[in-house]
């Protein structure tokens, strides 16, 4: 179960969970990592719980046979409907991004006001204000869905005005509540950071979940003696289920240099 030769998996229902990738690889240098986005399925935060689950099965199907020693549940709706199941059904250790961020999130919070930003799903599923109160019964959570922010980050709208309006229409309830600290719940939102920052302000802390998850991912590999020890030069794969094509166009952005061939695969 704990090879080191093994690498790490990670899947996403699209592009955004390289932003997972780019903080693994940041910290683990000598780890191998294969990737999978679900471009076919794509998105999941729309998705009823039932069929994430499937989804999130299927992509762990085509990870574990590429001899993984570890998952990663890059997509937060995944993580918030999947992780459980994952868990239970896996002979190796899951990894989500639900609770990694919150838990940063309650490190940097003075005021105990936390605001979580995601999809319609990972806001539906009301996962991140169950950890957080889990954790902390006195945290306030405040949530709010901002679909747009995926389109926008794929499109490469990142910053200027029309994510600047986007962002302000979204993020006042949350400026309203006066949280501290807003999670990015979703793995496309870093790259929205710099927008973000600005309509939230310089008093408003921001928490990637996917920086966090990378510290777990390390911690774990640490404590099972599973950490890859090899000075030979690490392996990135990366898999997708339609249009490898778009997605390394698109991928490029997310982990700032070319990602070159994406392998096609079918469920």
């Amino acid at each position: 179960m704990y090879e080191r030769g093994g690498a790490i998996g990670i899947f996403d229902s699209g592009v955004g969970g390289l932003t997972v990738v780019r903080q693994i690889a940041s910290r683990l240098p000598r780890e191998d990592i294969i990737y999978l986005g679900d471009t076919a399925r794509v998105p999941y935060g729309t998705k009823s719980a039932e069929t994430v689950v499937r989804y999130a099965h299927s992509c762990a199907g085509i990870l574990l046979k590429r001899h993984i020693k570890l998952l990663v549940v890059a997509c937060n709706t995944a993580s918030a409907f999947a992780l459980d199941s994952l868990r239970e059904s896996l002979d190796l250790p899951v990894v989500g991004v639900v609770e990694p961020g919150a838990r940063a999130a309650l490190e940097k919070t003075k005021t105990m006001k936390i605001g979580i930003i995601g999809t319609r799903g990972t806001i539906t599923s009301g996962e991140y204000q169950h950890t957080l109160q889990r954790l902390d019964p006195k945290v306030r959570v405040f949530s709010k869905a901002c679909p747009l922010f995926v389109p926008l980050a794929e499109e490469g709208w990142t910053t200027g005005d029309v994510p600047a309006q986007i962002a302000a229409a979204y993020l006042c309830e949350l400026i309203e509540h006066e949280v501290d600290t807003v999670v990015l719940g979703c793995t496309h939102y870093p790259l929205l950071r710099e927008t973000i920052a600005s309509v939230l302000g310089p008093s408003v802390a921001l928490v990637d979940s996917a920086e966090a998850t990378s510290e777990v991912v390390e911690k774990i590999l640490a404590s099972t003696d599973a950490l890859c020890t090899s000075n030979s030069e690490r392996s990135l794969h990366f898999l997708a289920s339609d249009a490898p094509e778009r997605f390394a166009q698109i991928g490029k952005a997310f982990l700032d240099h070319d990602i070159g061939d994406v392998e096609w695969v079918d469920f």
